[in-house]
């Protein structure tokens, strides 16, 4: 096995131990990197000099005996959305090339702190604004499992960098599935944590507008069950820079094993390999002695439309002038289908829907006390075609109705998590697990009985 091949919980024992050097585990990734990434188009920016210097100074400590960092020496890819220090902050646009942060994000700050080592920054679609990943000054970053399937969207970079070996764990960020379709597309597991667990704020911008302030999150993408936890650990210190964060424990009460099982939300045809899974991972859980009941969630489609409300709002006032100045050929047509099936019109809607997150979130914190956790699909259809969103108005509607749950979810704040289950056909299939605000740590327990162990593509 090569060193790349293994997971960040291996290789930060290995370098805490002496079986490896930092510069040893960097050096592996990056070559790794210089061999795949040409044709994958993940990583966008080398952080190489950076990285080779900073693996340098864990073995200095190591070496006189200095107690190291959660991830010291590990290497892993941060998302081009998020500040990091003498990098620009592209989101994907040439409008922002040269907008060179001057102060890391906190979320890219904790990375820091545990050592973990940043070998590059990981591509994202323009404005992170699809399940696809295209944008006019990075390119087109490819499905290490099969170039014509999506890499998802926005953490494309993120999850196939992940996937191929590049980096063990992969920042990502998630508004509308981000990075739970992402790590379901490219066949590894994806936790998107709960409003305000993770810090993050991008200092070279104004704050954003409520909706995104409510809904986006960092959180982590990697190979391992293990690996998501130990990038939950490192990534969730509170931070007052970010309104919103909130020092919670990991690890809550003691909670019932009943978990809501539904395979088909809203009544929308699933695809039969994604029962299947979900019929498997059902299993798996009640031998483990977890109780399945299956129940009617509370309303999907309701966060899902008010979700899309805030979102076009948010876009229609920051970014909608941005789109046709930044003549990006796929969000220019994106925004405008956006536009179309979403119900917003003024200012009142927006009011009307923060109404409602408070009423649908009431509903499924009582659904969510009842049952601790719940068992769904990721999406309703298997991983899509490359750049499907852009073929047709009904491809794209399609597309919006078959990531209800990739959509809905977060207009209530709640943490999701993809755990991929079988890749052994041309697209992989997972599932997905949702539980209450702050019980990141229901969703690691049962993802661990869940999971099976895949080779490194």
């Amino acid at each position: 096995m090569e060193i790349w091949q293994l997971t960040a919980t291996e290789l930060k024992q290995k370098i805490a131990d002496g079986e490896l050097s930092a510069r040893e585990a960097t050096e592996s990734h990056l070559s790794r990197m210089s061999r795949l990434n040409d044709k994958l188009n993940a990583v966008v920016e080398s952080c190489e000099a950076e990285a080779l210097k900073e693996a340098d100074a864990v073995d200095k400590k190591r070496q006189k005996g200095d107690e190291l960092g959660t991830l010291a020496g590990v290497p892993v890819t941060v998302k081009v959305n998020v500040d990091q220090k003498g990098y620009a902050t592209t989101n994907g646009l040439q409008l922002q090339k040269d907008l060179i942060a001057k102060t890391d994000n906190p979320v890219v700050n904790n990375l820091r702190r545990a050592e973990a080592i940043i070998i590059g920054r990981t591509n994202t679609p323009a404005f992170s604004l699809r399940w696809f990943t295209r944008n006019t000054i990075h390119g087109h970053t490819k499905n290490p499992l099969n170039p014509l399937v999506t890499p998802g969207g926005s953490s494309g970079g993120a999850a196939a960098a992940v996937a191929a070996g590049i980096g063990t764990i992969g920042h990502g960020t998630d508004i509308a599935g981000s990075i739970r379709y992402p790590a379901y597309a490219c066949g590894i597991h994806g936790l998107r944590p709960s409003l305000g667990r993770v810090a993050a704020h991008n200092f070279s911008g104004p704050d954003r507008f409520i909706g995104a302030q409510l809904m986006a999150v960092s959180g982590p993408l990697a190979r391992s069950i293990e690996d998501l936890e130990l990038g939950l650990e490192v990534m969730a210190k509170h931070d007052y820079r970010d309104p919103w964060s909130m020092g919670m424990p990991l690890k809550g009460e003691p909670y019932a094993k009943r978990f809501a099982f539904c395979d088909s939300p809203e009544g929308i045809k699933v695809d039969p390999r994604i029962k299947q899974s979900l019929d498997e991972a059902r299993n798996k859980l009640e031998v483990a002695g977890w109780e399945a009941v299956e129940i009617k969630l509370p309303p999907l489609r309701s966060a899902m439309e008010n979700q899309l409300i805030l979102w076009v709002a948010e876009m229609d006032k920051s970014s909608g002038q941005l789109v046709a100045k930044e003549n990006d050929p796929d969000a220019t047509v994106i925004y405008a289908r956006l536009r179309k099936i979403s119900k917003y019109i003024n200012s009142d809607q927006i009011m009307f829907a923060l109404q409602e997150r408070a009423n649908l979130t009431r509903q499924w914190k009582k659904f969510l006390f009842d049952y601790p956790m719940l068992l769904c699909p990721v999406s309703c259809s298997l991983p899509f075609d490359d750049l499907q969103d852009i073929r047709s108005e009904e491809d794209f509607e399609q597309i919006i109705e078959h990531q209800i749950l990739q959509i809905g979810l977060p207009f209530m704040g709640l943490p999701g998590l993809t755990v991929t289950t079988d890749r052994n056909e041309d697209r992989p299939v997972g599932v997905q697990l949702v539980a209450s605000h702050f019980r990141e740590d229901i969703l690691l327990n049962a993802a661990k009985i869940i999971a099976p162990k895949f080779d490194v593509i």
